[in-house]
């Protein structure tokens, strides 16, 4: 299964280093600009977990995938993202420069340290919440003149700093909390392909299998649901509908093509393509192939 992108990942692939607080033990808070951290070849981050929260507003077309909803926005936005749920980012229409905003990320050890109970049982960071919520001016104006005290403040020598810069996230949910969700941003028609999109996706990222060391691990429905946070049975449901074929075949087959494509292309031995692809023992992979082909993985490789 995908590991959760860490704070340590974040710095490395937007920054290429860590800052010298990310070990200090008592948790982890920084602040940005969207735009300073906007890739240049405008792809979309990768569909994943992260293992810190986020809160981001957004000015812009863009588009959040967030578990198996699609979150459209035209102007502007306060949008909460939490540990438990895997989601990205793509451009929606216009120019990248006229996407702006801010974005904080913390761990949950920057509260729990300070605070008694759990940020993520807020309702915009639970599972299955709501977790954007559209702005008018006079509130975009708001929230941004607190992201500012943040960035002043994170830039300080002021002993507490961070005490106030917890306030400033609890100040900014409890902004959210009074304000009502924008459930129409999320659009449901199309739920069922959007998950089949992402559940491709997840597959995909695992191939091609390029050394002996590589492994597909993904291996069941249950581990794709596991990773896009939801039930399984949704999951088949979504992939039954859009392709008309279950998940375990869907996997399946991409499973075989990978075996074919490394008998003919690899010198590789047996055993080391049977472990690549996830299987314990030779025989199974060697069970596996011929029940799906009529011919052993060796009888394959000499045609």
């Amino acid at each position: 299964m995908n590991k959760p992108e860490t704070i340590e990942d974040f710095y490395q692939n937007k920054f290429k280093f860590l800052p010298d607080n990310l070990q200090n033990g008592v948790g982890h808070f920084n602040v940005f600009k969207l735009e300073d951290c906007l890739r240049d070849d405008h792809k979309p981050m990768s569909y994943n977990r992260r293992d810190y929260y986020k809160i981001c507003l957004t000015r812009g077309h863009n588009v959040y995938h967030y578990a198996d909803r699609s979150i459209e926005i035209n102007g502007t936005a306060l949008i909460f993202f939490n540990p438990l749920v895997p989601y990205t980012w793509e451009l929606g229409s216009g120019k990248q420069n006229e996407v702006t905003g801010y974005f904080c990320i913390f761990t949950e050890a920057f509260f729990t340290e300070k605070i008694r109970g759990n940020i993520g049982d807020l309702p915009m960071f639970t599972h299955g919440g709501k977790p954007a919520y559209i702005l008018n001016e006079q509130q975009d104006r708001h929230i941004e003149a607190i992201f500012a005290k943040m960035f002043e403040e994170i830039n300080s020598d002021y002993v507490y700093k961070y005490d106030l810069l917890r306030n400033y996230i609890t100040e900014i949910t409890h902004f959210a909390l009074k304000t009502e969700p924008s459930e129409n941003l999320f659009k449901h028609t199309d739920a069922n392909a959007r998950i089949t999109a992402v559940f491709t996706e997840l597959l995909e990222r695992q191939f091609p299998i390029e050394t002996t060391t590589q492994r597909f691990t993904m291996r069941s429905a249950k581990d794709y649901a596991s990773q896009l946070s939801v039930h399984v049975n949704h999951l088949n449901r979504a992939i039954k509908e859009t392709t008309g074929k279950t998940t375990t075949h869907y996997i399946t087959e991409r499973l075989l093509r990978e075996a074919k494509a490394l008998l003919k292309h690899t010198d590789w031995n047996i055993s080391e393509i049977g472990y690549c692809l996830g299987f314990e023992e030779p025989t199974h992979f060697n069970n596996f192939f011929k029940k799906l082909t009529n011919h052993t993985p060796t009888s394959y490789r000499i045609v």
